[in-house]
Order: structure tokens, then sequence, then C-alpha cells
């Protein structure tokens, strides 16, 4: 999962938490809004974390020794 897909869960999950107002019986739509929340920023911490070792910024340093 990439950051722009935790971006959009946590944009559905907001708006499913905080904006949707429903009455009625079934599922409850803010609990669903509310794990959407967690699982786009569990996922956007993971992405950040992992993008440092795969490239993202930064300086990476190669070194080529020839011997003759």
């Amino acid at each position: 999962m990439g950051i722009g897909v935790s971006l959009v869960l946590i944009a559905v999950g907001a708006v499913l938490a905080f904006a949707v107002h429903v009455t009625g019986q079934g599922f409850n739509v803010h609990t669903i809004g509310i794990i959407l929340l967690v699982v786009g920023a569990i996922g956007a911490l993971i992405s950040m974390i992992f993008w440092s070792s795969w490239g993202g910024f930064g300086r990476r340093d190669e070194t080529t020794i020839v011997e003759r």
C-alpha cells in the first residue's frame, strides 16, 4: 500500500466517521470510518518507514574498487 492509497483511505474514513449521519439498522458507518482511518494511518506509517530504505529522498554512497 502506497502513500496515495493510504491518503485515500484516511479521507474516506474521515468522511464516513465525521460527516455522514445515518439512522437505521445494520452495520455502523461510523465504525467503518474509524477502521478505515486506522488502516490508512498504519499504511502511511509503514510506507514512510520503508520509503527511506527503498529509495525516496536521501543520498546513496557507492564505492567501486578496481583491483589490478
